[in-house]
């Protein structure tokens, strides 16, 4: 496959190995003829009876390689490779070269998008004492960095979709920009109005800091990389954590997909908002916004003083037992004020943000999905698909590469929508797979792919530290387990599927948060040294990844439990009880869909447990279409919590069970129509919001009450 601009050319992998070759057995001599001829043809079927799935997943365990993961991560970033550039489009046809090479049908499948990139921005601050200070805004490379001369090529530091313009303001400290906040801030009295918001990374998606300082009448907003969170040791290239001039940059919209093109494929020719109307779209910031580091944020914040600020509040809160301040950081507590200060403090802010569209002298940015399809021997026409993304917002050397250099080793929104009757009518899971590093051995996000199935592949699967155990014997002797969570938050790869169609999906990374995330140290070097030095990590996400394809795959029964489900359902359903105590709202609807599910959940228990008596009992007779008629209930279910008008306010989102938090995209909430309704309620308190709030719990009882029906097969 040609390397990327002259990059060394990956190893190729080995060949997948043939079946092995049949093994003559001898029948035993015995007097009774009856019994030599049924072990003759006991022989017989031996001699020539296929290879079973044990066999071909004990052959892909077999091949995975370390040099392999580490040569595929070496070329995928090479160069950073923002989405809709050249060296992203070299990415994908490296991608595609990979997985033709094994002799997979493989295609490249193109969209136009509107990105955002920036022209022009500056950041300065201006105090009669002190004159004027000018932020460079640059994130510095280090000596012997073997990327320095490559590292000019990196978008510089910026936040997608945030708007153009100049802003003059007083700065105005928000903490980590949630709305509880800059209702903390507006509780005491301290005006945000046509202020700069100052925010710290760390506890909400950073389009939600820039939206929530909106909201609060904020001109502009900064957002900083905090100490507490990102240089809490040695940096980078020492040590694991952000250099002081370190940026994590990243997008600000809310929605999902192309901007132009809501609820539909951005394909060549289609219909499109123009950019006014998408810019003007609730989901964008509508203000200026820019990312800083650590070291320029604190700049600002000595600067800031306050009336309600940090110093003493710290020893007079141990004295009494209690917990630090939580607008404080760890770095320079005293730094850490409530609301604005010095009056002729001005922070000086600009930026211009270049819309690549369809319009005037602009141009449309494309950006590909490499699409490969290993096609089965049975039920060809269902689907079990693999993602990852592929663009980084710098080199990618973890988020998101690592993930394509496993997905190798064994999508995107646009796509989706344009095969949406496909993917829903024929797809029995989703699985994506976002970085491979040291920490957490392993976050898996699930919705409906179940314990049970992941702790039958981590049996399979050896722990990298330790080749006589299995992961699955690691977690049980450490009395841990890999973090389960819900598929619900936004922005992220499986939202598509997951939200928007009700695809049974699960999210796995080898890792959980690492400190130069979406910033420009994110390279391989980052990895080598601190991620995963041997690329045993990233093996064994293969590993894990492709054994879950398989068992899907292979497996006549789909391996669903949809018990899980219901206690979700229950705990979720507690989790609102507890907060509509004492206000006009019922909960009845709701309880009685869950016992509905229940019931049909052990209805189509008893189902399997028949199915598998009667396969013990009675080998010989199959019974393929009640066996695809549980299958279909088994996979239609998932769709059926999702409704065509989808979350109030939020119709993309279809599904009612799992969705992201409205005030953090990274946040998952069960029942995510209630809760919306209840914050709004709690806010406004009338009659009419309560009422709302009662209008969702019956539109979630009703898509439950849907699929019991779904999973049962039966009619009302």
């Amino acid at each position: 496959m040609p390397p990327l601009d002259g990059a060394d050319e990956p190893s190729a992998r080995a060949p997948l190995l043939p079946p092995p070759a049949p093994r003559r057995a001898a029948a035993r001599l015995h007097p009774l003829p009856l019994i030599v001829a049924a072990a003759f043809v006991a022989s017989f079927h031996f001699l020539f009876l296929a290879p079973g799935p044990s066999y071909y997943q004990s052959l892909f365990l077999s091949l995975g390689s370390n040099d392999t993961a580490a040569a595929h991560l070496r070329a995928l970033t090479q160069r950073p490779h923002v989405a809709g550039t050249r060296a992203n489009s070299l990415t994908a046809a490296y991608v595609r070269d990979a997985l033709s090479s094994h002799s997979f049908p493989t295609s490249l499948t193109p969209y136009s998008v509107l990105l955002s990139y920036p022209a022009r921005r500056s950041l300065s601050l201006s105090a009669p004492d002190r004159g004027t200070i000018h932020f460079a805004l640059e994130q510095e490379t280090y000596p012997g960095d073997p990327y320095a001369a490559v590292s000019a090529e990196a978008v510089p530091t910026f936040l997608a979709y945030a708007a153009s313009g100049s802003v003059a303001a007083e700065a105005v400290y928000a903490n980590y920009g949630r709305a509880e906040d800059f209702a903390y801030l507006a509780a005491r009295g301290v005006n945000v109005t046509g202020k700069v918001a100052v925010a710290r990374y760390g506890k909400v998606f950073r389009g939600d800091i820039v939206r929530n300082a909106r909201d609060a009448g904020a001109a502009a907003a900064v957002i900083y990389t905090d100490a507490k969170y990102y240089a809490a040791g040695k940096a980078f290239p020492d040590g694991p954590w952000m250099p002081p001039t370190g940026v994590q940059v990243g997008s600000t919209f809310k929605g999902v997909g192309d901007p132009t093109t809501p609820m539909w494929a951005s394909s060549e020719g289609c219909q499109r908002l123009s950019i006014a109307e998408a810019m003007a779209s609730d989901d964008m910031p509508g203000i200026p916004a820019l990312p800083v580091s650590g070291v320029d944020g604190e700049a600002i914040l000595r600067l800031i003083g306050g009336r309600c600020g940090a110093r003493g509040l710290a020893r007079r809160r141990r004295r009494a037992g209690l917990p630090a301040w939580p607008w404080a950081g760890s770095a320079q507590p005293n730094l850490r004020r409530v609301g604005n200060g010095r009056e002729d403090l001005l922070l000086i802010f600009m930026i211009d943000a270049c819309l690549l569209s369809f319009q005037g002298n602009e141009t449309m940015a494309t950006i590909q999905n490499v699409i490969s399809v290993i096609e089965g021997k049975e039920e060809p026409e269902r689907y079990v698909i693999l993602g990852n993304h592929r663009d980084a917002w710098t080199f990618g050397g973890v988020d998101p590469n690592s993930g394509t250099a496993a997905l190798l080793e064994i999508g995107s929104t646009e796509w989706v929508e344009e095969n949406r009757a496909m993917i829903t009518s024929r797809t029995v899971a989703q699985m994506l797979i976002l970085r491979c590093t040291v920490v957490d051995f392993t976050h898996q996000q699930l919705l409906n792919l179940t314990n049970c199935l992941k702790k039958l592949v981590n049996r399979k699967v050896q722990n990298p530290d330790n080749r006589t155990e299995s992961l699955y014997d690691l977690w049980m002797a450490s009395n841990t387990s890999p973090l389960i969570g819900r598929l619900g938050g936004g922005g992220s790869d499986y939202s598509a599927f997951v939200q928007h169609i009700g695809i049974p999906s699960a999210d796995m990374s080898i890792g959980s948060a690492y400190a130069v995330y979406h910033s420009l140290y994110d390279d391989f070097i980052w990895m080598e040294k601190f991620g995963d030095p041997l690329f045993q990590r990233h093996v064994a996400a293969a590993s894990i990844w492709g054994l879950v394809a398989l068992q899907l795959s292979d497996e006549e029964i789909l391996p669903f439990n949809y018990s899980y489900y219901a206690a979700e359902l229950e705990n979720g359903a507690m989790g609102i009880n507890e907060r509509v105590l004492g206000v006009p709202v019922s909960l009845s609807p709701l309880h009685k869909s869950i016992k509905e599910f229940r019931r049909a959940v052990l209805k189509v228990d008893s189902e399997l447990k028949a199915l598998q008596t009667w396969k013990i009992w009675a080998p010989w007779r199959s019974c393929p279409l009640k066996i695809r008629d549980i299958n279909d209930r088994l996979m239609m279910t998932e769709r059926a919590f999702t409704e065509r008008e989808g979350l109030s306010g939020r119709p993309w989102y279809k599904h009612l069970i799992y969705g992201p938090s409205l005030h953090n995209d990274y946040g998952a909430e069960i029942y995510p129509g209630i809760d919306d309704a209840i914050q709004t309620a709690k806010r406004i308190m009338t009659s009419e919001s309560w009422q709302t709030v009662q209008n969702e719990i019956h539109r979630v009882a009703r898509v439950i009450n849907q699929a019991a029906l779904v999973l049962t097969g039966g009619l009302t």
